[in-house]
């Protein structure tokens, strides 16, 4: 049973998760990425599959579980946005057990930061992202009670379940996103390391790798069902090479300016702070920056505690977390959006007052007892930051999404049709989508195949995909649910073959204004356009969507 100090730091952790959730629930997610965590396991019930039927830049975990869980529970936003909330509770319950060691109140610390970092760019969206990352520090927490129980030289059995569920964490990770590789490889491997100075642990490592396997094994069965060839396109040759270019982002950030569209779109929304901040821009820059500097302090601070004292279990558990949160840093280089940013910072500052403690723990001879000065000091640094330095988009979005909760400043306009609903940013955005969708409802009949895309087809950055799950009963008439630039709008994609198949399409003016430093600004084949303007005849018009029917 839980003792009381340990009952009032979960209970406080639950109530710092249940605030924003009833603000979150008619919160804007993206609407492309939330649109294909809704209409790709869709697709999958359908009997359709990844890579080969539609485009699908990562793992096939996140996609399958959301399969089944529609399977059972109904393929509705709501139940899409409880697992996102599940995958939340996982990370911050998970990162409380993992800082567990250095006391309560760090522990509690370094989840809340998890929590404020994490939950805010997407909402409650279930992206592979975050499940993956929920599952990675599980494995974490796993690894370290490994490293513990060693160290205390607990019964054979016990070393060696932690160890198995560690390594079967770090495997399931994988299968959402593969690209989790290098920082699953660090992380395990420093793991591997400190468990070999082990005479207890050293025999069972071989049980850890086993069990990181065993998930990464049902590859093979999905690599023969979809094609080698297709897979390994989708998931790693698309998204590094094809897809890069369109949607990567100036390294380092513009310090004047927001580089992201949807970091300027976000920007819209500016209740909430009450104090000065740096300008939106610089603060994405100084969050870029502050990103390797934790890093480099973690890790700093973990070799150096190690290197002092190799045996000792907590300085491992903070050396194998250390290896793992430097492995994503290519997050963060790859496209330094909020996103991205929080998807790094969200484990590296959330481990900065655990290192800040475990040297101040090191160079003691007192107990290791963490007093409230010493617990000031270590969370000092990225309460200042998380205030001063870049409040706008964890701190402030956080706050702003528990006002909702209570009432204020709602945000989020439905579209519905029968018992689906999607939340859109703007009202009239909202209305026009809700004008479209009506019409297609009286107008369409089952079975019939639509497209949704942009305005001007030849430039394809995002896409409106939440309309695939509003019609269910339609067919996607194009592989390019996700509409990736220098992918759908490509020479020889086939967008404008499909286009020719298909009978209804849906163009988006919301996105018309995008416009990031990269190769999405170009224009791409412009054949689509032409297919659309001899074979379509528009049905209704507004100033956000038009819906064309195939007349010709």
């Amino acid at each position: 049973m839980l003792d009381k100090k340990s009952a009032v730091a979960w209970a406080v952790l639950a109530v710092a998760i249940a605030l924003p959730v009833v603000g979150l629930w008619r919160y804007q997610g993206p609407p492309m990425e939330e649109g294909f965590m809704l209409a790709f396991p869709q697709r999958i019930l359908a009997g359709e599959l990844p890579h080969v039927d539609f485009l699908h830049l990562y793992g096939p975990g996140s996609i399958y579980v959301l399969a089944g869980v529609y399977k059972v529970f109904g393929s509705t936003l709501g139940v899409e946005r409880i697992v996102g909330l599940l995958q939340h509770v996982a990370l911050v319950a998970a990162m409380f057990a993992l800082c567990r060691p250095w006391g309560r109140k760090i522990a509690t610390t370094s989840a809340l930061t998890t929590l404020v970092i994490t939950i805010s760019p997407l909402g409650l969206s279930a992206m592979a992202w975050n499940g993956a990352l929920a599952f990675a520090v599980i494995g974490l927490a796993c690894a370290g009670a490994a490293l513990d129980r060693s160290h205390r030289a607990e019964p054979e059995q016990r070393v060696r379940r932690a160890t198995v569920f560690a390594g079967l964490s770090f495997g399931v990770a994988l299968l959402y996103r593969p690209d989790m590789v290098v920082a699953i490889g660090l992380g395990a491997g420093v793991s591997w390391v400190m468990m070999g100075r082990n005479a207890v642990a050293r025999p069972l490592r071989r049980s850890g790798i086993v069990a990181i396997v065993a998930p990464v094994l049902l590859y093979v069965p999905f690599l023969l069902i979809v094609g080698p060839g297709r897979a390994v396109s989708g998931m790693f040759i698309q998204p590094v090479f094809d897809l890069r270019s369109g949607r990567s982002l100036p390294v380092p950030p513009s310090w004047s300016e927001l580089d992201g569209f949807l970091q300027r779109a976000g920007a819209l929304r500016t209740t909430g702070w009450p104090g000065p901040m740096p300008g939106l821009g610089t603060q994405i820059a100084l969050w870029f920056w502050l990103v390797p500097l934790s890093l480099a302090l973690v890790a700093g601070c973990a070799w150096w505690c190690v290197r002092r004292h190799p045996l000792d279990p907590r300085s491992q558990r903070l050396a194998v977390a250390a290896a793992f949160s430097v492995g994503l840093l290519s997050q963060a280089l790859q496209r330094p959006d909020s996103a991205h940013l929080s998807w790094v910072s969200c484990v590296s500052f959330a481990l900065v007052p655990v290192a800040i403690v475990e040297v101040q723990r090191v160079r003691s001879t007192s107990p290791s007892v963490v007093t409230v000065p010493a617990w000031l000091a270590a969370t000092a640094p990225i309460a200042a930051v998380l205030v001063l330095v870049i409040p706008f988009y964890p701190v402030r979005t956080y706050l702003d999404l528990v006002g909702q909760s209570f009432g204020r400043n709602v945000f989020g306009y439905p579209i519905s049709r029968d018992e689906r609903t999607f939340y859109y940013g703007s009202e009239q955005a909202a209305d026009d989508a809700q004008r479209v969708t009506d019409e297609l409802a009286r107008r369409s009949t089952p079975g019939q195949r639509l497209i949704v895309g942009t305005e001007d087809l030849a430039k394809t950055p995002y896409s409106d995909a939440f309309f695939y799950y509003l019609f269910p009963e339609l067919v996607p008439g194009t592989r390019y649910i996700e509409m990736d630039p220098g992918i759908a709008d490509a020479p020889g994609s086939g967008l404008a073959e499909e286009l020719r198949r298909t009978d209804w399409l849906i163009q988006s003016s919301v996105w018309s204004d995008w416009d990031e430093p990269n190769s999405s600004r170009d224009r791409g084949s412009n054949e689509p356009n032409e297919v659309v303007e001899e074979k379509f005849c528009t049905v209704l018009d507004t100033d956000g969507f038009r819906l064309s029917r195939r007349c010709r």
